[in-house]
């Protein structure tokens, strides 16, 4: 079974940065198109990143797109999620996502294979 693990959440102020973690086990990484998807309170899961199988593409939600930077190292089984000029609006659970399938065909919400349990990101005002 594939386990994902998420880090790096936290409490910061609007313009700040953080970086997310999400460690990958019990499956061979290359094989995995990874991604992130956040919920905010009150409101449905929704798409912000994902990165291909050998990181060669990526794709961002339109808010947060020359924000935020998706990347995969896949010496280290890990994803990252380096998020910049953060604004209220970015505070939510951020979830870590992985699908057998290609980046063109993965589903980029609730349809991914395994998910992580969340890292709570606040961002004040």
């Amino acid at each position: 079974q594939v386990q994902l693990v998420e880090s790096g959440g936290g409490l910061v102020q609007a313009g700040g940065s953080l970086g997310l973690s999400c460690a990958v086990s019990g499956r061979t990484f290359s094989m995995l198109s990874m991604g992130w998807v956040r919920q905010a309170p009150g409101k449905e899961r929704e798409f912000v990143a994902a990165i291909a199988k050998t990181g060669g593409h990526t794709l961002y939600a339109d808010s947060v797109k020359g924000r935020f930077a998706i990347s995969r190292d896949n010496a280290e089984n890990t994803i990252y999620l380096r998020m910049n000029s953060l604004k209220p609006e970015d505070t939510a659970v951020y979830y870590c996502a992985a699908d057998k399938r290609i980046l063109a065909t993965m589903p980029i919400t609730a349809g991914m294979d395994y998910w992580g349990k969340g890292t709570l990101v606040t961002v004040s005002s």
